[in-house]
């Protein structure tokens, strides 16, 4: 794959369990990658990013920080497309404003006004379902979500989503300052993202699934998520860039399924993990729901199933010493 040869483009959040799969996927393609880190002085974060194949030539590391305004503009300057995927997730928040809000929405206008300044011509900004399925409508299992819902971030400050809130608002400003300065932003809307880690750290979806089959939870909670492979998620960056019709929003779910249909799937790949056997609460299952496919279909792409990326997952965090053997806790 020769696509990239010539072309420079800019990774935000370089570090981060998608990015690092895009930075991958990029420089794979012939893309010269320019990926932002907060820090590039700590050679324990880069190094992994730094040992891809086709770094040592295509890949140049940039700092830049969410809420320091200007520091995306060397990076970006330059650059043919944009991809903006930094921004916090994670749970257990004590201040939402300062850590998951103002990063989000803040980072992203710092971001964009970054990319107006060089005249970047299409940037695709990582969104999440977050900021597509959060809005009081019903979701059962004859409902379809597909990208004409916009999460309420009335709503979601109600209910205390504070991650859910993050993505609706920083999504919004983005398609404001986009019609405002009159250019072209695409969205990626990915559910709950697993697969292979290339990261040496643990990221938020992955410990979910660590915390199945490590035997640190007697019980799986009652929720129903949407899941997608980090694989499909990070080529679908990619060809929002290179397909010239791509536009607007792109809903990134192979299947919404509940905890017990995780649990269960994973029990039958690997009967040996102390996986949970019963759920948290004793209400009715929260109900699944469907996404449409047919936007991201329209790119050309067809999704790797959940069996497969759970036991991607799986495989991965045992390669990375997570997981010590199958029917060990941790």
């Amino acid at each position: 794959m020769s696509s990239g040869m010539g072309k420079v483009v800019c990774v935000t959040g370089g570090l981060g369990y998608i990015a690092f799969w895009l930075v991958k996927l990029l420089l794979h393609r012939g893309y010269t990658v320019r990926a932002t880190v907060r820090d590039t002085a700590d050679p324990k974060k880069t190094l992994h990013l730094q040992a891809l194949d086709g770094a040592k030539d295509r890949l140049h590391l940039f700092k830049a920080s969410l809420l320091e305004e200007g520091s995306f503009d060397a990076a970006i300057a330059g650059s043919d497309c944009v991809f903006h995927t930094a921004s916090p997730f994670y749970h257990n928040v004590k201040d939402p404003k300062a850590e998951l809000l103002d990063p989000a929405v803040n980072g992203t206008l710092n971001v964009l006004r970054s990319c107006k300044k060089a005249s970047i011509k299409r940037v695709i900004i990582t969104s999440s379902m977050a900021a597509v399925a959060y809005n009081g409508k019903p979701r059962t299992p004859d409902v379809v979500v597909d990208e004409t819902w916009f999460s309420s971030a009335e709503v979601c400050e109600k209910n205390e989503q504070w991650y859910v809130l993050s993505k609706t608002l920083a999504e919004e400003a983005a398609w404001k300052f986009a019609n405002d300065n009159g250019f072209e932003i695409v969205t990626i809307n990915p559910a709950m993202v697993i697969g292979p880690l290339l990261q040496p750290t643990l990221n938020t979806s992955a410990e979910a699934i660590l915390k199945f089959i490590n035997g640190s939870s007697s019980t799986y909670p009652n929720f129903s998520f949407g899941w997608i492979n980090v694989k499909d998620v990070a080529l679908a960056h990619i060809l929002a860039y290179e397909v010239p019709s791509a536009n607007g929003r792109y809903c990134m779910v192979e299947r919404v399924a509940h905890h017990s249909e995780i649990v269960k799937i994973i029990h039958e790949m690997y009967p040996n993990f102390p996986v949970p056997e019963k759920c948290a609460d004793d209400a009715p299952f929260v109900p699944i729901y469907q996404v449409s496919k047919d936007k991201i279909r329209s790119l050309g792409m067809e999704l790797i199933p959940l069996e497969t990326s759970l036991k991607e997952t799986i495989e991965s965090l045992r390669e990375k010493g997570f997981v010590t053997s199958e029917s060990s806790h941790l």
